[in-house]
């Protein structure tokens, strides 16, 4: 039998485009401007939700956990893509946030539409990633009934992890258990049904603060700084890590570079061996004591 989907936000028709053939190209663009920033508007009114994911995500990371995103389609595709850029902007490991879509790698590029509908495919990637825990499994279904992604965070309850459900639709039309809902009400799409607009937009948005903030309480960030940027990946990245020490030591830019280079790339550790004139192994040593943490490392220098 298949589901009446009717009743979900995101597959009913807009009123505000039913024209949307007959506008002009620029009354077009202003309308789906304007749409866009109801999305905006609308991640702001789950912030309390979004809060308390960050603070399970956070938590799973403190504890040697990782974050698995699980979704099909475009909303598996934000999920494969926020848990890649992790790496190179918070020099984490790849198995720390890790993106799930159904339909594995292929599907990345090209639309596989059947697969969504594999509930026991969601609860055997569950399985192979051996989630636990001290995981977090976050599903993201634009429409709050993907099978592929209900059978993944099932599984991933009944192994202990811990669970949020992300949606652009109401709660009470998710079935799904989960410890943390993050509903997001975009309302229906231009394109009636295109959760690649709207929905894909407030999900994007959602996802940067998941990880993000995650990151930031784990001392990833110091202030507003990426200080565990894998700097010495390319040019660009050598750059904004010398910058980084400049700003924080008061080097010139050469010699930040030069022990951006001495402390092999990392930046926490080359702005602790300027300020306590140590070598890279007691920077490294110090930072350790503090969580990873340079604030309170450079706060006990300062007492």
């Amino acid at each position: 039998m298949v589901p009446d989907r009717a009743h979900i936000q995101t597959e009913q028709s807009n009123p505000a485009s039913g024209a949307l053939d007959t506008l002009s190209i620029a009354a077009a663009v202003a309308l789906m401007n304007a749409e866009d920033s109801r999305a905006v508007a609308a991640v702001g009114q789950q912030a309390p939700a979004i809060a308390a994911g960050v603070a399970l995500v956070a938590d799973a990371f403190a504890r040697g956990g990782r974050l698995v995103y699980f979704g099909a389609g475009t909303s598996g595709r934000l999920g494969v893509l926020d848990a890649s850029e992790c790496p190179p902007t918070f020099c984490t490991s790849p198995e720390m946030v890790v993106g799930v879509i159904a339909g594995g790698a292929e599907a990345l590029q090209r639309s596989i539409e059947n697969v969504e509908d594999d509930r026991a495919g969601g609860a055997a990637a569950v399985a192979r990633l051996d989630l636990g825990p001290a995981d977090v499994a976050c599903g993201i279904a634009a429409g709050g009934t993907t099978p592929f992604v209900h059978g993944a965070l099932e599984a991933a309850r009944q192994r202990g992890a811990r669970t949020i459900f992300v949606a652009c639709t109401r709660r009470e039309h998710i079935i799904q258990a989960a410890d943390v809902f993050i509903c997001i009400d975009v309302g229906p799409e231009v394109v009636t049904g295109s959760t690649r607009l709207k929905a894909g937009t407030a999900t994007k948005l959602v996802l940067n603060m998941l990880t993000t903030l995650a990151m930031v309480q784990i001392g990833k960030v110091h202030g507003n700084l990426m200080v565990d940027v894998a700097a010495l990946k390319n040019a660009k990245l050598i750059d904004r890590g010398a910058r980084i020490i400049t700003q924080l030591t008061g080097l010139p830019r050469p010699q930040a570079i030069d022990l951006l280079h001495a402390a092999q790339g990392r930046v926490k550790t080359a702005i602790v061996m300027h300020n306590r004139g140590c070598a890279a192994a007691a920077a490294d040593a110090l930072l350790a004591e503090h969580g990873g943490r340079l604030r309170p490392v450079l706060e006990a220098m300062r007492g």
